[in-house]
């Protein structure tokens, strides 16, 4: 049986801080609103899981929903702004 094992050259070639770049930072503060409307979706769905939703909870999801493609619909027209002005905003 021939055992398999990495060379720590090829698995370690690129060192990893373990931190973000400012580029990455900068791509999750720009889908931040994106984010957090999709957490306040999954908890309004979390909420109705084990029981049959009332139309409180019908309303929360369906506010919900909205926020997200609010947030949707503006980061793709921030990309789409981006885009045309040729990187800048």
């Amino acid at each position: 049986m021939n055992t398999i094992a990495a060379l720590q050259a090829v698995v370690t070639a690129t060192p990893f801080d373990g931190e973000p770049s400012d580029a990455e930072l900068d791509a999750i503060d720009t889908e931040m609103p994106l984010i957090l409307a999709d957490v306040v979706l999954l908890d309004a769905q979390i909420m109705t899981i084990d029981r049959t939703p009332t139309e409180l909870d019908e309303r929360r999801i369906r506010r919900a929903r909205r926020r997200v493609l609010a947030a949707r619909r503006e980061l793709a027209n921030r990309s789409a702004v981006v885009s045309l002005s040729g990187g800048a905003a």
